[in-house]
């Protein structure tokens, strides 16, 4: 497998989504559709309910996250929350990315502008999938039961910004 380029190429920049997947081929911009990352985006075996407090990771910018950095957050906090919480919680990832980032590949040995166009005919070949987020959109959601899960639920909620591209804040719900 090829090494991923620095979320940064990606993450900051100014971008119009670009997702046209059709099921007739002729038809579709994107003719190999990299794979789905994320396995699960929702986990925890409690009802939303009987669960009283919600945590809520915001972005506080626009960003692209790649589904790549979803996942390892995903796995990060579910491994987190299974033992202590004992599948007492509900977690969910909330966006979707349908964004396909491409990449127009060029080569650094000697010789190497002998063998390549540059920036003619530079749309780029698919590398992988991202969501585009919204100031104020919603990254993950996390329902938990009691007090002391939410001081455990948040702790593990701030190791994982450094995961995320984007600023972010938490906010804290209690149902009545």
């Amino acid at each position: 497998m090829a090494s991923l380029r620095k979320a940064s190429a990606y993450s900051k920049r100014r971008v119009t989504p670009f997702t046209r997947i059709s099921k007739k081929r002729q038809k579709s911009y994107i003719k190999t559709v990299p794979p789905q990352k994320i396995v699960k985006f929702t986990m925890g075996t409690g009802k939303e309910d009987s669960l009283k407090h919600k945590l809520t990771l915001v972005s506080d910018e626009k960003c692209q996250i790649r589904d790549n950095s979803l996942e390892a957050c995903r796995q990060f906090i579910n491994k987190k929350l299974e033992k202590p919480l004992a599948g007492n919680y509900l977690f969910r990832v909330v966006p979707f990315p349908h964004h396909i980032q491409r990449e127009n590949k060029m080569l650094t040995a000697a010789g190497a502008d002998r063998m390549q166009t540059g920036m003619q005919l530079a749309f780029g070949k698919a590398v992988g999938k991202s969501a585009i987020l919204k100031p104020g959109s919603k990254i993950f959601v996390l329902h938990v039961a009691t007090p002391k899960a939410v001081s455990l639920v948040r702790k593990t909620l701030k190791q994982i910004k450094p995961k995320v591209p984007c600023k972010t804040k938490i906010l804290y719900e209690e149902k009545k």
